[in-house]
């Protein structure tokens, strides 16, 4: 791994016991937050707290999520190695290094022109290598479809419908529904025209938005 020290794999292991603690049970998970430099996601200014269970700003309005987050959202997701999925909000890319690292095919879009371009030439040093998108993620990626499993990183004020088809038949799509805080959905989709939702508590994201930054 670039830059890792004994310190940061220490600091790493307390994460791991951290989100341990709070209820994360899928080992592969758990495993894969303790391998993933954390602090090479994150600016500089921030590179203390990279193993803090908290979110942090990485520029353009936008945050790394807190990692007890994205274990809960990849918890519900039920990642099965070689599945398609289509991840709306690239950031940083470490949610992004968590799917792959289960063994994911990962799209992964976002409209931040800056973030996009940083992901793109940080990911592959780590040896991660998903198909990159710079777009409205309000959109997904059709010609890619169908997906089995869709991951939305930031409060959606509704539930994109052009998302839901883009799912395979038995697809989840993980979704933070609402404006000012989110309840955390997941959706089954059981047939062409019908799906079932789950609640799965309150979280507070940066917002999903339409079009592209530079729109």
């Amino acid at each position: 791994m670039l830059n890792e020290s004994y310190r940061e794999k220490g600091l790493r292991q307390q994460l791991v016991n951290e989100i341990k603690k709070k209820g994360i049970t899928d080992l592969r998970i758990i495993d894969a937050i303790g391998k993933i430099p954390r602090h090479l996601f994150m600016d500089s200014a921030f590179v203390n707290f990279a193993y803090v269970d908290k979110a942090f700003p990485i520029g353009s309005g936008q945050t790394i999520s807190q990692p007890y987050t994205v274990a809960f959202q990849t918890e519900l997701l039920d990642i099965k190695k070689g599945d398609k999925v289509l991840e709306i909000g690239t950031g940083s890319g470490y949610q992004t290094a968590v799917l792959m690292e289960l063994g994911a095919k990962v799209f992964t879009i976002e409209r931040q022109r800056e973030l996009f371009l940083k992901a793109q030439r940080f990911l592959p040093k780590l040896g991660y290598n998903p198909q990159f998108f710079y777009g409205d993620g309000y959109l997904g990626k059709p010609t890619y479809g169908p997906f089995d499993k869709i991951l939305i990183t930031a409060g959606a004020p509704e539930v994109p419908p052009v998302l839901l088809e883009q799912l395979t038949i038995g697809g989840y799509m993980v979704i933070p529904f609402g404006i000012t805080e989110q309840t955390m959905l997941r959706i089954t989709k059981t047939s062409e025209s019908e799906y079932n939702e789950e609640q799965f508590g309150t979280f507070c994201f940066v917002p999903l938005l339409k079009g592209t930054a530079n729109d």
